[in-house]
């Protein structure tokens, strides 16, 4: 089985129901997934997946000091229910609107440069398989996608629910 990284855009009003109704919270990750099944591009999109580059981009951003949480969202919520591999999290609109300025700025290149793929081997990231060519190039096409994500969160005011499935 897979490590997913999921991302869902929710209003105010959608992230103050979330909170009091957590079940009602996955019911609409579902509704919008299911929407969504052709795949809008991530800046039009509610719902966002950087699937299993997830860890390579937490390893990336945290090496870089990345001032958000975006791999594992920063504020609990629903915290005894499992939507995956644990309890979902989530991003205020602050909080998105710095991460999408953080991400814009810091450059897939530089995130990449002078990691030596043996570091993330040795560091456990997940999925395995680093000694392969090319494996850092792997993330880019994620991140840039995540970036959108986020900027078109920011733009919208929302907040983002964040979760490993």
């Amino acid at each position: 089985m897979s490590m997913i990284g999921e991302y869902l855009r929710v209003t105010a009003t959608e992230l103050d129901r979330a909170m009091r109704d957590p079940d009602w919270a996955l019911d609409f990750v579902e509704e919008v997934q299911a929407a969504e099944e052709a795949e809008p591009a991530p800046a039009e999109a509610r719902h966002f997946s950087t699937y299993k580059t997830w860890d390579l981009l937490r390893f990336l951003l945290a090496r870089a000091e990345f001032p958000v949480d975006v791999i594992h969202g920063e504020e609990p919520f629903a915290e005894d229910e499992d939507w995956g591999y644990g309890p979902p999290r989530y991003l205020r609109p602050e909080r998105v609107r710095l991460a999408a300025e953080s991400l814009r700025a810091a450059d897939y290149d530089q995130l990449i440069s002078g990691v030596d793929p043996a570091e993330l081997t040795s560091a456990d990231v997940y999925p395995l398989g680093w000694s392969e060519p090319g494996a850092l190039e792997w993330g880019r096409h994620w991140y840039d996608g995540l970036t959108q994500f986020l900027e078109a969160a920011a733009g919208a005011d929302d907040a983002v629910l964040v979760w490993l499935d």
